[in-house]
């Protein structure tokens, strides 16, 4: 299959979830109800709830996607996720913390910038405890040990919670969700995760060489520290801005490249953006399925569906690989 093809496919796939998402469930209307400036009920349900849930959940679940090809092919392990190095618990821990001190309540984009702030904390660690001339090996021990540290951190806040309503409320929200969207997360998240994908794009080229070998990247003229600064940077941009606005939703950047990989002919430049397309119909698929599936007072969060596809999905790769092993 081309390349063109498989991007062709996607970006249809991705509507047409896309409009499935926003018309399908309780008090279905009609498209026309879209553009109803009445003040009808059923189209304020699908121009402030259901299209900005939808817009939200494209753009998480392109951050996540490509953020997961670009770091299997850096780090050249199918096994890499976004939060290998440990971009994800920081930007969750930075927002836990403006729960903890109920910093959320003072505006309303409080708690994506603590989301955003932690990411960047994350990084600024990460390239601390890593170093300028690390390895892809040292980078993914350094993600591990900012990753086990921000979920320390998380877990003694909520064990110090001051009372049962804010350890709910921080739980939940590391769930993942995106049943809280408004066009306020969507503003705040759009510009960051957008800002992160424009950095990864252009790394196709470089993935493509670093597959071959250091060596031979490097005799092809790709500078590989600013190769490994705009994965790191990209990636914490095109996740952190996610996180901060969604809670955690974990998986999506290790399943949808694998699965997408053979259709590219394994060529880790050439999976960014299908990667990208295939997280989004991912998310609003999966959001879909929690909409329809929740009930009154029992909710299904997005993070627990994602999880409860890739945790089996993660185990099997793993079997994969050791099976091909030597």
């Amino acid at each position: 299959m081309t390349h063109l093809r498989l991007n062709g496919l996607l970006l249809v796939a991705l509507v047409l979830v896309s409009l499935v998402a926003i018309f399908a469930g309780s008090g279905g209307a009609a498209p026309a109800a879209l553009f109803d400036t009445g003040g009808a009920l059923d189209a304020l349900v699908l121009r402030e709830l259901r299209l900005p849930r939808v817009l939200l959940g494209v753009l998480i679940g392109a951050g996540l996607g490509a953020a997961g090809a670009v770091l299997q092919g850096f780090f050249r392990n199918p096994l890499a996720d976004p939060g290998v190095i440990g971009v994800s618990a920081s930007a969750g821990l930075g927002a836990v913390i403006c729960l903890y001190f109920g910093l959320s309540a003072s505006f309303a984009l409080a708690l994506p910038l603590a989301g955003v702030s932690g990411a960047a904390l994350g990084v600024a660690s990460l390239f601390l405890i890593a170093g300028r001339g690390a390895t892809a090996t040292t980078l993914i021990l350094a993600g591990v040990a900012v990753n086990a540290t921000a979920g320390a951190v998380t877990a003694l806040l909520m064990n110090l919670a001051p009372n049962p309503w804010a350890l709910a409320e921080i739980a939940y929200w590391l769930m993942g969700s995106l049943s809280d969207a408004s066009w306020t997360e969507v503003g705040f998240a759009a510009p960051v995760i957008l800002a992160g994908l424009m950095v990864l794009a252009p790394l196709a080229r470089g993935l493509d060489a670093l597959g071959l070998g250091e060596e031979t990247a490097r005799s092809l003229g790709i500078g590989l520290g600013r190769l490994r600064l705009a994965v790191i940077f990209g990636t914490a941009l095109a996740v952190g801005g996610g996180v901060a606005v969604a809670g955690a939703i974990g998986f999506v950047g290790l399943v949808v490249p694998h699965i997408l990989r053979p259709l590219v002919e394994h060529r880790p430049g050439a999976l960014i953006l299908p990667s990208a397309l295939g997280g989004a119909v991912l998310i609003v698929l999966a959001d879909l399925v929690t909409r329809l599936l929740s009930g009154p007072g029992i909710p299904l969060y997005l993070g627990v569906l994602t999880a409860l596809i890739g945790a089996p999905f993660f185990l099997w790769l793993v079997r994969h690989s050791q099976r091909r092993a030597p």
